[in-house]
């Protein structure tokens, strides 16, 4: 599942602002940055997170699973 710290970074690599990425997925400006200061799996709605990690992973973002380092996120290669 998406974490917070996920999300940040994610729009960190699309160089978003919080603004275009609730304009992107559908969320809410307040409910997309309340997320994003939590720690871990943001609480709300299952749909929200669903559809904020569609609109990242529709622009290029990779979710990378914990695998030992912890969760991440890298872009996909434009071929």
């Amino acid at each position: 599942m998406l974490t917070a710290n996920q999300m940040r970074a994610a729009r960190a690599l699309l160089r978003w602002s919080a603004r275009e990425l609730a304009e992107k997925s559908g969320i809410s400006l307040p409910t997309i940055q309340r997320m994003e200061a939590s720690e871990g799996v943001p609480s709300g709605l299952s749909k929200n997170l669903e559809a904020i990690q569609g609109a990242l992973e529709a622009a290029g973002v990779v979710m990378v699973d914990a695998n030992g380092l912890g969760p991440g996120v890298r872009l996909r290669d434009k071929d």
